[in-house]
């Protein structure tokens, strides 16, 4: 995956209009959050932001995403470059058994990624675009009325359209195609703050 303009000018737009949504919301008490899971930063930095409404005393709606346009060198060869750069976009829902914002939860999200990771255990470069749903559960801490902790695990399956390179760099495809895939998601280390 190559940044382009489009990518940037997405997470500008995201990142400018979110917190106006968000305080259209901010009147109706405690029914908002905005988070961010730590744990998604030591994946090579992976930049992440998910906003929830609370529509019902037991469910929540959410959006989120996940950008990581970042590319690493291990020494002056291009070809010994890493990267795990990814553009996603989800959307779903939680259940919370005893309240929304606090306890344990379900989720299950919609999802779309973009992808180009390689490098890291060996020079092979995976590229491409998958569609699919997740499933995940958690637990969330409340720290005080405002900031939850929360923590939680995933896994996504669906289709992925995909070529796989040679090294990052050289551009020789050794292999590429359509399949189904079924993969873990993410580990949620997140802190969250309820509007």
């Amino acid at each position: 995956m190559k940044p382009n303009r489009l990518h940037t000018g997405v997470f500008v737009l995201v990142s400018a209009l979110l917190p106006s949504l968000l305080s259209a919301f901010q009147a109706s008490g405690q029914k908002t959050s905005l988070s961010t899971n730590v744990a998604q930063y030591a994946n090579l930095l992976t930049l992440n932001l998910e906003a929830s409404y609370a529509f019902d005393r037991h469910w929540s709606a959410r959006a989120g995403f996940r950008y990581n346009p970042f590319e690493y060198k291990r020494n002056s060869d291009p070809g010994d470059n890493f990267q795990n750069k990814q553009l996603a976009y989800a959307l779903g829902v939680r259940y919370w058994p005893w309240h929304v914002f606090s306890g344990w939860w379900l989720s299950g999200n919609a999802q779309y990624q973009e992808y180009n990771s390689g490098g890291i255990l060996s020079r092979k470069t995976s590229e491409g675009d998958r569609i699919g749903m997740s499933l995940g559960s958690g637990y969330t801490y409340m720290l005080n009325p405002r900031l939850n902790l929360e923590f939680g695990l995933s896994v996504w399956g669906g289709y992925d359209a995909y070529t796989i390179y040679e090294c990052p760099v050289c551009g020789l495809t050794v292999e590429g195609g359509k399949k189904f895939f079924f993969l873990p998601d993410e580990i949620i280390l997140a802190l969250t703050y309820v509007f």
